[in-house]
C-alpha cells in the first residue's frame, strides 16, 4: 500500500513537471513565433531602404517616377502590404499609389531639409486593423517612415542641386561663347585692322614716292606709336585672359597693379588697401578667383556705376579673407531691384556669386541712389591655406 501511494504521489509530480514543461513550451513557441514575426518586418525594412536606394542611383529615372517607386516600396514594406497605401507631396510633386484614398488610419512624417519643409510622406490602411504602438502602426514603422523621409529629402536635395549645375553649365557655356565673341571681335575688329594699315603704311615708304628726310622722321614715329599701341593691346588681352605674375608675385601685389592700371586707363581713382596678408599663401584657384571678383567689380564700376572714386580693401581676418569693394557712384535701390539682384545675371553679379560660392564664401550688397554701393565678400580660408 505504501508502495502505491508513492507511486501516486510520484505520478502526481510527474505530471506537474509535465504540465509545466509543456507550458514553458507553449511560451517559447509563442516567442518563437514573436521573434519570427519581428524578423520578417525588419527583413521588410531593409528591402525598402536597399530598394529605395537602388532606384535612387538610377539616373536616367525621372525624380517623378523615383518618388512613385519609393511609395510601392514602403507600401510594401508594412506589416499588413495588402492593404496599405501611400502619398508624397514633395517640391511640388503629389504622388500616390494607384489605391491611395483617405481614410482614418494614416501616419505621416515630414520631408525636410535643413529647416525647410518640402513636403510629407503618409502611409494609410484602407482597412481598420488592431491597435499597436501608434494606431494600427509598429513602432518600427515610424522609425522607417521617418528613415524614408530623410531619404527623399536627400533626393530632393540632389536634384536640386543637379539643376543647379546645369544652369551653371549653360552660364559657364555662355561666358566662354561670350569671352571668345569678345577676344575674336578685338581681334578682327581692331588689332588685325590696325595691323594691316601699319602694312600698308610701311610698303608705302618703299614706293619711289615715299617720303624723304623730316617728313619721313614723322612717318616713322606715327607708325611706331601705332604699333606700340597694337602692342598694348595684345597685352590687355593677355592681361585678361591670366593675369601675369600672379603665382610669382602673389595676390597682393597683383592686384596692386592691376588697380593700378585700371586707375590709369579709366581714368577712375582707385585706393587699394591690404592688410594682414603677409606670408598668406592661397592656392591658385582662391587667388584667380578673388583676383576675377575684383576685375569683375572694377568693370562693373566703369560700365554702370558712373563714380570717379573705388575703394578696395583685402583683409585677412582669421579665419576668413574679407573683401570689400566700394564705390562713390549713382548707387541702386537694391530693395525695388531685388528680383533682380537675386539672379544676380546682371552687372557682373552673378559671376562674383558664383566665384564666391565656389570658394565657400558669402557675398552681400549695400547700396542706395546716389551713395554708391558697396560689395562685401567673405572668403574662408583656414581649409586652403597651405602655410604662413
Amino acid at each position: 500500500m505504501h508502495d502505491m501511494r508513492r507511486t501516486k504521489a510520484q505520478l502526481i509530480e510527474e505530471l506537474g513537471k509535465l504540465r509545466e514543461s509543456e507550458a514553458r513550451a507553449a511560451v517559447l513557441d509563442l516567442e518563437h513565433v514573436r521573434v519570427l514575426r519581428a524578423l520578417r518586418e525588419r527583413v521588410k525594412e531593409l528591402n525598402c531602404l536597399y530598394g529605395i536606394s537602388r532606384v535612387a542611383q538610377n539616373r536616367d529615372l525621372p525624380l517623378e517616377e523615383i518618388i512613385r517607386q519609393v511609395g510601392e516600396l514602403v507600401c510594401a514594406s508594412w506589416q499588413y502590404p495588402e492593404i496599405s497605401c501611400a502619398r508624397i507631396r514633395m517640391d511640388g510633386l503629389d504622388i500616390t499609389t494607384r489605391n491611395y484614398r483617405q481614410t482614418p488610419w494614416g501616419q505621416k512624417s515630414p520631408i525636410l531639409i535643413r529647416e525647410e519643409h518640402l513636403g510629407e510622406i503618409e502611409v494609410r490602411y484602407l482597412e481598420a486593423r488592431p491597435k499597436c504602438d501608434e494606431g494600427p502602426f509598429l513602432r518600427e514603422e515610424r522609425h522607417l517612415l521617418d528613415a524614408v523621409a530623410e531619404k527623399l529629402a536627400r533626393l530632393a536635395q540632389a536634384a536640386r542641386t543637379e539643376a543647379q549645375m546645369r544652369v551653371l553649365s549653360r552660364e559657364l557655356i555662355k561666358a566662354q561663347e561670350k569671352e571668345r565673341l569678345r577676344i575674336a571681335t578685338e581681334l578682327h575688329d581692331h588689332l588685325a585692322q590696325d595691323l594691316a594699315t601699319l602694312k600698308m603704311d610701311l610698303g608705302g615708304l618703299m614706293e619711289p614716292q615715299a617720303p624723304t628726310g623730316h617728313e619721313l622722321k614723322l612717318c616713322l614715329a606715327g607708325l611706331s606709336e601705332r604699333l606700340s599701341g597694337a602692342i598694348t593691346d595684345i597685352r590687355d588681352l593677355a592681361y585678361d585672359l591670366l593675369p601675369p605674375g600672379l603665382e610669382d608675385l602673389g595676390l597682393v601685389r597683383t592686384l596692386a597693379r592691376y588697380c593700378a592700371e585700371f586707375s590709369t586707363r579709366c581714368r577712375i581713382a582707385v585706393d587699394f588697401f591690404a592688410d594682414g596678408m603677409e606670408g598668406l599663401r592661397l592656392d591658385f584657384e582662391a587667388q584667380i578667383n578673388i583676383y576675377r571678383i575684383v576685375q569683375e567689380a572694377l568693370t562693373n564700376v566703369r560700365k554702370h556705376a558712373r563714380a570717379d572714386q573705388v575703394t578696395v580693401r583685402i583683409i585677412l581676418s582669421h579665419p576668413n579673407v574679407i573683401l570689400r569693394i566700394e564705390d562713390n557712384g549713382q548707387g541702386v535701390d537694391l530693395e525695388e531691384r531685388q528680383e533682380e539682384f537675386r539672379d544676380a545675371k546682371r552687372m557682373g553679379l552673378w559671376g562674383m556669386r558664383e566665384r564666391a560660392r565656389l570658394l565657400g564664401g558669402t557675398i552681400s550688397l549695400r547700396s542706395r541712389p546716389g551713395r554708391g554701393m558697396l560689395i562685401h565678400i567673405e572668403i574662408p580660408v583656414e581649409n586652403r591655406n597651405h602655410g604662413l
